[in-house]
C-alpha cells in the first residue's frame, strides 16, 4: 500500500488542475488558412457558413457551406476547407469536389473545445479564395482530450 503526505497529495491534485489541453492560437488558424490557400487573402463573399450561433453541446455540431458559384466543367469549386482557432488542431476538414458535384454544397458535424470562429474557404477553378465566418458560442465543451 502506498502512503502520500498530504503535501505530495495536494501537488497532485494542482498538478491536474493546471494542466490543460491543447487549444490552438487564432495565429494558427490563420497559418492553417495561408497553407490552403498558398499564401493568397481569401476575399469574403460567394461562401456561405451555416452554423448556429449557440450550441449546448459541443460533441457535435451541424456546420454546412455553400459556394455560390457555377459548377461547369471549365468554372468550378475545387475545395471547401474548415478552419477553427481554438481546437487542438485548426484545420477542420478539407472536402474537394469537381464539375460533377452539380452543387457546391457540403454538410456535416464538428467538435468545438469552446466558444470560438469557425472559417469556411472555397477554392475556384479560376484560382480566387472565397471566405465566410461565423463565431460559435460552445455551453459544454469537447475535444478536451490532450
Amino acid at each position: 500500500m502506498i502512503q502520500l503526505s498530504r503535501r505530495d497529495a495536494l501537488a497532485g491534485i494542482a498538478s491536474v488542475v493546471l494542466v490543460r489541453p491543447a487549444i490552438a492560437e487564432p495565429d494558427e488558424m490563420a497559418a492553417a488558412i495561408r497553407a490552403f490557400t498558398g499564401g493568397v487573402s481569401p476575399r469574403a463573399g460567394k461562401v456561405t457558413l451555416e452554423v448556429a450561433p449557440l450550441v449546448e453541446n459541443g460533441n457535435s455540431v451541424s456546420v454546412a457551406v455553400t459556394v455560390d458559384h457555377p459548377m461547369t466543367a471549365k468554372d468550378h469549386v475545387i475545395a471547401i476547407a474548415m478552419f477553427n482557432e481554438k481546437n487542438p488542431q485548426p484545420n477542420v476538414a478539407t472536402f474537394h469536389l469537381g464539375p460533377r458535384a452539380g452543387k457546391a454544397w457540403i454538410a456535416t458535424r464538428i467538435r468545438l473545445q469552446t466558444t470560438q470562429t469557425i472559417t469556411a474557404v472555397a477554392r475556384l477553378s479560376d484560382g480566387t479564395f472565397w471566405t465566410d465566418s461565423k463565431e460559435v458560442i460552445v455551453t459544454i465543451a469537447a475535444c478536451t482530450e490532450e
